[in-house]
């Protein structure tokens, strides 16, 4: 391997010892060979970290760090400090990949001299395989920067991008953050001039099954406070009569996210508060999105009874 590999390959490693192996197995079987992976342990107290240093024994494009526990995020970060390829990737322990996902998204970044190449993907749940398109509508990275705030996946898993982008335009994962920390990088990176190009095939599978510990599956006040973070960041970073929709739209996911953690009803009136007319006559028309309006026209009581109300549903028909 050279020591400047085309690609690396970053993944954090928590908690993951029961499909860890599926994950790397599925990067070590890449047509493509050159390339480094770089586990990161993150304080895991299970067996992940001797895993991983059994893989760094057995092949040399395998790099390990192990790391007191510091969140998904600084993992993430961790690994581009040490990262060495001219392309970086991201890859979750709980997923897998195709075997020829790094020769066709680095053929495709080179071919067109690309700063970032986004391809499509696949949810995978116990019984079926679901396509997710990916395509923007246009390949400006400004139009790229509005949709992944609305219907692009914010991953860095389906995303390949030149690690030079990260340096020039001071991108880091943010300390702290439990969710979004992805979709805030690549949004950060989209704030400059790319050269974004799109990649119709889906090469990663993402495992909706196997992480029952997964933090974006499950809503705590950690996850929610991230949010907030990202939206009070960009918001202060983009002016323009165009982006009030979405912002909208983001405060309102918020709101809702609130409403499931049963936040004091004060403090659910008081996030973001200037939305809270506009939402309870323009909010989404799904089941979450009706229960939150009825709780912003009614009192902490009301808040407590629809939400245990809206979990009790959510149980019997959404899932």
């Amino acid at each position: 391997m050279k020591l400047t590999p085309s690609v690396s390959v970053i993944v954090p490693v928590y908690k993951a010892e029961d499909y860890l192996k599926r994950c790397v197995d599925s990067l070590l079987s890449q047509t493509f060979q050159d390339f480094e992976i770089l586990l990161i342990d993150d304080g895991s107290p299970d067996y992940s970290g001797a895993i991983c240093d059994d893989y760094a024994r057995k092949d040399d494009r395998v790099k390990v760090f192990h790391k007191l526990n510091g969140g998904v995020s600084s993992a993430r970060q961790y690994g581009m400090d040490y990262a060495k390829g001219e392309y970086v990737i991201h890859a979750d322990p709980d997923d897998w990949v195709e075997p020829n996902m790094l020769e066709e998204l680095y053929k495709k970044a080179k071919d067109e001299d690309a700063d970032m190449v986004i391809c499509d993907y696949y949810m995978n749940y116990e019984n079926k395989q679901i396509y997710k398109k990916q395509e923007p509508s246009s390949l400006d990275y400004r139009t790229v920067l509005k949709e992944l705030f609305q219907q692009l996946h914010g991953s860095c898993c389906n995303k390949l991008v030149r690690r030079a982008c990260y340096n020039d335009t001071g991108t880091r994962f943010p300390d702290g953050f439990t969710l979004w920390e992805d979709r805030f990088v690549c949004c950060s990176l989209c704030l400059t001039e790319l050269k974004i190009t799109y990649l119709n095939k889906a090469y990663y599978h993402y495992d909706r099954i196997s992480n029952t510990n997964s933090l974006a599956r499950i809503p705590t006040m950690a996850g929610l406070e991230s949010c907030i973070r990202f939206i009070d960041y960009f918001e202060s970073r983009i002016t323009g009569q165009e982006y009030q929709r979405i912002f909208f739209n983001l405060k309102g996911h918020i709101k809702e996210s609130a409403f499931i953690l049963k936040v004091p009803y004060v403090t659910f009136w008081n996030l973001y508060k200037e939305i809270n007319s506009r939402y309870i006559y323009h909010g989404k028309n799904t089941v979450l999105g009706l229960f939150t309006r009825l709780a912003l026209i009614g009192n902490d009581r009301t808040l407590k009874l629809l939400s245990n109300s809206y979990v009790s549903i959510k149980k019997l028909f959404i899932n």
